[in-house]
């Protein structure tokens, strides 16, 4: 089961990124983790350019969304809403079929970005993806001075991380099962 990790922060030290890296550690048995690093690349979205032929970033993140059995995603609160990074890489995902039902899980890595945690999910629900609530959690990380071997070490991070991820992985089974 392949999973693509998209963090809306682009900040070096960014605990939104930590999170995806400790949830890549953290997988469970038969569930990969791919951590997508294009975010930065892709053009503004503008609907003139979202055509057949596409520019080659957004090309290549639909592609690795299409490969996906289901995508992870950690974004920084920034004004009380979603990161511009990230809301752009959903704008150029609206108009392709490889998001459609999708299983989605949303990681907050912060208990004070309750905005954009809400925005992101509208975002997704109205795009049609399939949020899955038991594995969208929010972790409370302090703002700075965390990083994936720190949460991984902590416990209870670790544990939530981790089951978060199992109900995940079994949410993907079930999505894939054939309806009788």
């Amino acid at each position: 089961m392949r999973i693509l990790a998209l963090c809306g922060s682009l900040r070096a030290e960014s605990i939104n990124a930590a999170v995806l890296e400790a949830a890549a550690l953290l997988a469970p048995a038969g569930l990969t983790i791919v951590q997508y690093g294009g975010l930065a690349e892709l053009p503004i979205f503008n609907p003139d350019l979202d055509t057949d032929s596409p520019p080659d970033p957004v090309r290549r993140l639909r592609e690795n969304v299409g490969l996906s059995d289901g995508l992870l995603i950690a974004s920084p609160e920034y004004a009380h809403g979603v990161a511009g990074g990230l809301k752009n890489a959903l704008d150029w995902l609206v108009g392709g079929p490889e998001f459609y039902q999708k299983p989605v899980a949303v990681l907050n890595a912060s208990a004070r970005a309750v905005q954009a945690d809400t925005h992101l999910r509208e975002s997704l629900v109205t795009m049609a993806a399939r949020v899955i609530e038991p594995a969208s959690i929010t972790l409370g990380l302090p703002a700075t001075g965390v990083d994936a071997a720190g949460i991984v070490a902590d416990p209870r991070l670790s544990g939530e991380l981790a089951e978060a991820l199992r109900q995940f992985a079994q949410a993907i089974q079930r999505c894939a099962e054939p309806v009788a």
